[in-house]
């Protein structure tokens, strides 16, 4: 077991670039300046200076795994309200989810402030927090699908929502594509304020019951519809623009870290075959393999995007060029091609790139800390001795 988790994913030139990384970000949200970082400031000191930060980062991974867990054993076919069984789906997952997911978006917050009050922060917490990150964010809209389920009048045809869970994702790679290419993260005023209403949109139908979205808000127009809108607008109006004006303003100061345009864009190729592959996959399909077992396709799709989006983190931090293609989008490549000209392979398919996928993630996920904790001769999950005074 140990010799399988030994592979050496990260090179000299990654480990030297990390030696010399600092972290830099900018927050100017006004939720999170003056509501949630006084709170964690204040939270942090009644922590017990044992409880290392990153155990912090985890236990909120594991929350939204919870969540996930949960709402695939009421609710597997994301019909809603009415269970694959025709069995109301209790209201007490709903408020469960919604804790659930609150919970883990302030442990979020706390870890960071616990590395700094312990003295331990550093890129190894860095990369654990935001490669974590890459995944959780595509978990709240995995999750969020299944408040509102399929096949009726007040929802949206699963391919919108896969549609969605694509949006919401591009605009997390976005901040990171920014930062790769500026060397500043730009924390965008939507995080903060998704993970509220999020909660929200868990913990309203676990009050009200779930068919409290069966309404019409303007006209014909129903919650499901306006929140579609609400999340492309937001990416398209202010998280896309900020970012392309950000590095413009790098390049004319000069502080841009990659100088040529075909440079600047060479993480935009990898996210672009996912999306497109995945796109065109749905759509195409002849078994129509989305509505077949939407929780399995858009698990494949956020898995691809946890790997890509956590291989980039690690090319950010350490000033290293990114990969053109990152080797799973060629997985995934074939799989459709098999899809698309034997189609009594599709289904197969599909669930074994999801096991590839799953694991190749979790093999490069655990080399790379294991590989960290020996550069810098630390222990992931414990503080030091020297540090607990």
């Amino acid at each position: 077991m140990d010799k399988l988790f030994n592979y050496k994913y990260l090179t000299k030139k990654h480990l030297k670039g990390l030696d010399n990384y600092k972290y830099s970000a900018i927050d100017t949200s006004p939720l999170s300046n003056y509501v949630m970082h006084p709170l964690w400031n204040t939270t942090v000191k009644i922590l017990p200076k044992w409880l290392a930060p990153n155990l912090l980062t985890f236990a909120g991974f594991v929350l939204m795994v919870a969540l996930v867990v949960l709402l695939g054993v009421y609710d597997y076919g994301c019909h809603g309200p009415l269970a694959d069984d025709g069995v109301r789906v209790p209201d007490w997952v709903y408020t469960a989810c919604g804790v659930l997911l609150f919970v883990a978006y302030n442990l979020d917050g706390l870890d960071g402030k616990q590395a700094r009050r312990l003295g331990v922060s550093g890129p190894l917490g860095e990369m654990f927090d935001h490669g974590i990150d890459s995944y959780v964010v595509f978990f709240i809209p995995y999750g969020l699908i299944a408040v509102f389920g399929r096949d009726h009048e007040f929802t949206l045809p699963v391919i919108r929502g896969l549609l969605i869970v694509v949006s919401v994702c591009l605009n997390f790679f976005v901040s990171h594509w920014e930062k790769y290419n500026t060397g500043v993260l730009y924390l965008p005023w939507g995080y903060d304020i998704s993970m509220w209403a999020t909660s929200l949109l868990f913990l309203v139908p676990g009050l009200n019951g779930p068919t409290v979205y069966h309404t019409y808000l303007i006209g014909q127009v129903t919650v499901a519809q306006a929140l579609e809108v609400v999340v492309h607008t937001t990416g398209l109006v202010t998280t896309l623009p900020v970012a392309v004006y950000n590095l413009y303003l790098a390049h004319k100061n000069r502080t841009a870290i990659y100088k040529s345009i075909l440079e600047a864009l060479r993480p935009v190729w990898s996210m672009l075959v996912l999306n497109v592959v995945f796109i065109a996959w749905a759509v195409t399909s002849p078994s129509n393999i989305l509505e077949y077992d939407p929780k399995a396709f858009l698990l494949l799709y956020g898995t691809n995007f946890s790997h890509i989006l956590c291989r980039l983190i690690v090319a950010e931090m350490s000033k290293q060029r990114c990969d053109v293609i990152a080797w799973m989008c060629w997985p995934l490549l074939a799989g459709a091609a098999v899809s698309l000209y034997l189609p009594h392979l599709e289904v197969p398919t599909m669930y074994s790139l999801v096991l590839l996928s799953l694991a190749g993630h979790l093999h490069y996920a655990i080399c790379v800390v294991r590989q960290l904790c020996v550069h810098y001769k630390i222990s992931c999950f414990a503080v030091p001795k020297s540090k607990r005074k």
